[in-house]
């Protein structure tokens, strides 16, 4: 461990980026791809099988059916990297083509194992997302049975283990990762993994320096938005060279039943792998009617259903109502066959968990209901059934947890960049991870929705192998589903440009490409010294007058503008987009705008002669308002490809 001194000295070193104490990452924790408009008989390219996707997370179970390599060539002449075996106790195949793990502070404890073997399940689910192949009858014990897939089943995946099991992702170790996987010659790194806060600078964080070495070298990074959502200013991974990924729901959710001796029936919340299935009814008791008394608990205590807290006596083989969200092991322990109980917090959950034993998360109202039916009977009698797919017809919205916008960083910027499903995502995972041996499990996560997005990425880049990390990333941008604010009234701060769709990213007509000079000339923008810009580019870069671009001139995918209430306003952007589509086109651009605010684009017709030519244009906003937040947008369209941009105003 260094001592402040020793930090402050070697921070003064050319050759060293920036010295900051090492800190622990956290884990950002089918159907899905269906959803996104990405079926199973989507044309695939024959160079899906040369292109590397890199999973920074931890680890990967090598013998699950989504990694078989049977048919698979060996790995691709570009691959430079090394699959670490330790001891025998892992094996990599010409599907998982290097496996690397890292653990460079501290000691390695309880269930981990130093191995690239995953022990933790987050990994592999990941990994089966990004690039699982083909895995038919699939399924959580029964629960969204069907087949299992990635978003390119072909192509290889190259693992690096730098996050364990109840001890996080040390700075250290993803910066290690990020390292090996540059030079191991990956095509796409994906990382759901970020910090608990928002960041104060970029560089003071391992995700942003490593990514950026990443862009710098024509890798995309994907990453996660993290979990702390719905609350304004919680994003991570907010850099402009990540391609940061909210979390969203499918078509489909889990419900479980609660039945009552009276016939009453309610829709709960929850992921039951057991329960009553032909509806046999228990008894029914309040946690507050068996506190376990010896233990010095009463009943303002016991309704928590805290462990420890019930009398197993009263409540052996019982349901048992808790008046607080738990996740059930106070029942379990206390020999309960069930239990119901509220939400969180006011509104029920939505996305589905695992709970210690069959249980359901009602409303508070019908929890409510259940007292009042418990305390009314003499012998209540109830049921939690199994749980049960359903149809979610509102679906796709931004789920509850997934983290929020504006960027807390950069203020006119946007992120989150898109969303894709990340609730009750059903892909591969380690039996050790579970006490049931499980070999595909459903959770719910940014982490679950950032490699459905390093898929679509490593999708793209299979049919477009020199297009750069940019251009991958702004034809995601700007081909996705435009969402709707009405579900989710945060807008464009919880949802970015709108839900993936990699089909119709394929083809996205225009792009708004940018390169390391770009993100040099934003840096400069943002205050950096040239001092400080070249140990992080490593050449002669420098901030002058010349390189000192305003945010508005980043040449991004959308814009954002940050402004005074009831206050006049008025900024000009440039952006430059080079044409990937037909190479004699005419896009005409229109304008979505509300009240208060006015959008000039300036030409307002682009005219191409061939392929890969570029245009530039200007974007003026003006207006005034006293609304919180004024979301337009601007598409360039030439009657095939429609070329859209989320413009957001909003007052910090």
């Amino acid at each position: 461990m260094l001592t402040e001194n020793e930090a402050e000295r070697l921070s003064s070193m050319d050759e060293v980026v920036s010295v900051f104490p090492s800190q622990q990452r956290e884990l950002h924790t089918t159907r899905s791809w269906d959803f996104m408009s990405f079926p199973t008989s989507a044309t695939h390219s024959a160079f899906e099988s040369d292109v590397i996707v890199g999973m920074l997370d931890t680890g990967i179970w090598p013998e699950s059916e989504s990694f078989d390599d049977a048919g698979f060539g060996p790995p691709p002449h570009k691959w430079k990297g090394t699959c670490q075996t330790s001891n025998n106790n892992f094996t990599c195949n010409n599907k998982i083509i290097g496996a690397r793990y890292y653990h460079l502070v501290g000691s390695i404890r309880g269930e981990n194992i130093p191995s690239p073997r995953d022990s933790e399940g987050h990994g592999t689910h990941a990994a089966s997302t990004a690039a699982g192949r083909l895995v038919a009858n699939a399924s959580l014990s029964g629960l969204a049975e069907g087949t299992a897939r990635g978003g390119v089943p072909s192509a290889r995946l190259a693992v690096y283990k730098v996050c364990w099991k109840y001890q996080g992702c040390s700075d250290v170790d993803v910066l290690s990762g990020f390292d090996d996987a540059i030079a191991d010659g990956v095509d796409i790194i994906s990382i759901s993994v970020g910090s608990n806060s928002p960041i104060q600078k970029y560089f003071s964080d391992p995700i942003a320096i490593g990514s950026f070495h990443a862009v710098k070298n024509g890798i995309l990074v994907s990453s996660s938005a993290g979990n702390n959502g719905p609350h304004r200013y919680t994003v991570v991974n907010s850099a402009p060279w990540i391609l940061t990924v909210a979390a969203s729901t499918i078509d489909r959710k889990f419900i479980a039943q609660v039945k009552l001796g009276n016939g009453d029936v309610y829709q709960g919340v929850a992921l039951n792998t057991g329960g009553s299935i032909d509806g046999t009814l228990y008894p029914l008791i309040k946690a507050s009617d068996a506190p376990n008394t010896s233990a010095g608990f009463d009943a303002s205590s016991a309704k928590y259903c805290n462990k420890g807290s019930l009398d197993e006596d009263l409540t052996q083989g019982k349901v048992v109502i808790c008046e607080h969200f738990n996740i059930g092991l106070g029942p379990q322990v206390a020999g309960a066959v069930g239990a119901i109980m509220p939400p969180v917090d006011t509104v029920i959950s939505d996305y589905a968990m695992q709970f210690k034993l069959p249980a359901s998360e009602l409303e508070v109202d019908e929890v409510a209901k259940i007292l009042r039916y418990s305390n009314t009977t003499s012998h209540p009698m109830a049921s939690v059934g199994k749980s049960e797919g359903v149809f979610d017809g509102h679906a796709p919205y931004v789920v509850s947890f997934s983290s929020r916008g504006p960027n807390p960083v950069t203020s006119n910027l946007l992120k989150p960049d898109l969303t894709a499903p990340g609730v009750d995502i059903l892909a591969a995972w380690s039996p050790m991870a579970s006490q049931k041996s499980t070999l595909y499990n459903i959770i719910s996560g940014t982490s679950m929705a950032c490699p459905h997005v390093s898929g679509s990425a490593a999708y793209i880049k299979s049919f477009n192998p020199s297009w750069s990390p940019a251009a991958i990333k702004s034809a995601l941008i700007t081909t996705a589903f435009v969402m709707s604010s009405k579900k989710n009234p945060e807008a464009e701060f919880a949802y970015g440009a709108g839900h993936v769709n990699p089909m119709r990213a394929l083809k996205p007509g225009l792009v708004y490409d940018a390169d390391e000079t770009d993100y040099v000339k934003f840096l400069c923008g943002q205050g950096y010294t040239t001092v400080n810009l070249r140990k992080i580019t490593g050449d002669s870069s420098s901030c002058t007058s010349e390189t000192n671009e305003p945010i508005f001139d980043l040449n991004y995918p959308t814009f954002a503008l940050t402004i005074t209430k009831g206050k006049p306003f008025s900024a000009t952007f440039h952006r430059t987009i080079t044409n990937v589509g037909d190479s004699n086109s005419n896009y005409k651009v229109n304008v979505t705008a509300p009240s208060g605010l006015k959008i000039t684009v300036d030409p307002q017709i682009l005219s191409f002669q061939s392929l890969l030519e570029k245009k530039s244009f200007e974007v003026k906003l003006e207006g005034e308002t006293n609304e919180a937040l004024l979301s337009a947008s601007l598409v360039w369209s030439d009657g095939v490809h429609d070329v859209r941009s989320p413009i957001v105003v909003y007052t910090a």
